[in-house]
């Protein structure tokens, strides 16, 4: 077994990683394999990244032969538990550790990842591929999305036949060619963790610096309204983004972003759920309590049904994509869209204005 020990140069970090946990507790992981499925294939070297007095290292444990797998095993978990109680990698909760801890079964080692706290680059950004309009949320297509291109020609498919020939004949192109791979994949690693910025971006972290009502007028002369957001992030965005949805606008850039949402200022209706227990007045359009029915004519009333059990109001209202404001309002009974009133102690509340921002991003997100 080869272990091989490599300064990493010209990285920086550029995401606060150590407001999550400090860096000298940090252990970037990625391994190489012969398959995907670990009863039958080699697990030939584990790859770590780290870092010491200020300085980020690699460390690298390389089977030999696939006889060693069980000694590079052994050597990583001697290093990783030493000091270590977090681990960064790409899609390591889906194969990385998984596969480790199977070869641990398979010759019977005691170790397990249940003391680490896990950090998963892949799971931490998927969920908003869309919202950053990514193909897929793979590791490369991650580097291009941050304009960040490689020299190395190789994938992990094509590496294990190379691996393979090494093993035969240990030359050292084909040694090189493993080392740089991992070692690639480790840096990669460092480079997209700016990615988290997008993430944070729907977090509690993020606030609302300012609201304000704006009044425009379209190409068409069509006048309207909108909510307008001014947004602080909790990290820098390396990348400017854009987003819209069911007419909402999102802009982010560096440390600062904006949100656009169109204000409705009409008639809309609020409607009971108890109808049972309401009249409807087909004259003044509205339902009214049977409490108080004897103020109501009886030739002006008929019993309430879900669909005209309703009192409207012309007022401002925002629209939500769940119930997470009430009362709520519609346009009408079978309308899906739902909307909530902007009162005057509304426009007063910060919290609620923090609370609506996030539900916006997440609508925008992931969809309604």
């Amino acid at each position: 077994m080869r272990t091989i020990r490599r300064q990493l140069s010209n990285i920086r970090l550029s995401y606060p990683l150590e407001r999550e946990v400090p860096l000298s507790r940090v252990l970037f992981i990625d391994i190489e394999t012969t398959g995907f499925a670990a009863g039958s294939s080699v697990l030939y070297l584990i790859g770590c990244a780290y870092c010491e007095y200020g300085q980020w290292n690699t460390i690298q444990w390389l089977a030999d032969s696939p006889e060693e797998e069980k000694n590079v095993i052994a050597a990583f978990f001697d290093f990783a538990m030493y000091q270590y109680t977090h681990l960064i990698h790409f899609n390591g909760n889906n194969f990385d550790l998984p596969f480790i801890i199977q070869k641990c079964r398979q010759y019977g080692l005691p170790w397990h990842f249940s003391d680490f706290t896990g950090i998963d680059l892949y799971r931490r950004t998927a969920p908003f591929r869309e919202f950053l309009r990514l193909p897929n949320c793979k590791q490369k297509t991650l580097e291009q999305f941050l304009d960040l291109y490689r020299d190395d020609p190789y994938d992990g498919g094509q590496l294990i036949d190379i691996y393979h020939d090494y093993v035969n004949n240990h030359a050292d192109t084909a040694l090189n060619a493993i080392i740089r791979h991992n070692a690639d994949d480790l840096a990669g690693m460092f480079h997209i963790l700016p990615v988290l910025a997008y993430g944070n971006i729907f977090s509690a972290q993020t606030k609302v610096k300012k609201v304000q009502a704006n009044r425009y007028q379209e190409m068409d002369g069509t006048k309207r309204q909108e909510l307008f957001m001014k947004l602080s992030f909790p990290a820098p965005l390396p990348k400017e983004i854009f987003c819209s949805a069911e007419g909402c606008y999102f802009s982010g850039n560096g440390g600062t972003g904006t949100l656009r949402i169109p204000l409705y200022e009409e008639e809309m209706k609020y409607f009971y759920s108890n109808y049972p227990d309401y009249y409807y007045l087909p004259l003044e359009d509205n339902a009214i309590h049977k409490s108080i029915a004897k103020y109501a004519d009886r030739q002006n009333r008929t019993q309430a049904k879900a669909y005209n059990c309703y009192t409207r109001k012309y007022s401002t209202y925002l629209p939500q994509w769940d119930i997470v404001f009430e009362p709520f309002f519609k346009r009408d009974y079978k309308s899906p869209d739902l909307f909530f009133e902007v009162t005057d102690s509304l426009k007063k509340d910060r919290a609620v204005f923090q609370a609506y921002a996030q539900h916006v991003l997440k609508m925008m997100a992931v969809g309604k």
